[in-house]
């Protein structure tokens, strides 16, 4: 792709064809902090790929040599972003993926499309 064709697609970008507000600007900032660290974008992997759309804490846990304590921090500031949602069954926490908050994401992000 040459960079007047990327120039192009940048241009088609909903978050470039109009300014944000002052809220969306922070509501996609959070989100974007959140999943922006290599721990956390595992973490979602993890949740949104686990059978069932759900997964386990103690699923999570093993994936990482990380102790609990830091695993539930990257949870929690995942869970405050809106990113994802708990559910505590007994003793555990199972994670599932907010589709609402990724979808908000992804039409910031994707390119509008082009009349023919």
């Amino acid at each position: 792709m040459s960079k007047q064709e990327a120039d192009e697609d940048l241009c088609c970008s909903p978050v470039m064809r109009e300014p944000l507000s002052a809220d969306q600007a922070t509501s996609l900032a959070r989100v974007f902090k959140a999943i922006g660290e290599p721990v956390r974008l595992r973490l979602l992997s993890l949740i949104a790929s686990h059978a069932g759309g759900e997964a386990c804490v103690c699923d999570l846990t093993g994936a990482f040599e990380l102790s609990g304590p830091t695993i539930s921090h990257h949870l929690k500031v995942l869970r405050e972003a809106g990113v994802i949602e708990g559910e505590r069954r007994g003793t555990w926490i199972y994670y599932r993926v907010r589709p609402e908050t990724l979808r908000l994401v992804s039409d910031a992000l994707s390119p509008a499309a082009v009349p023919a």
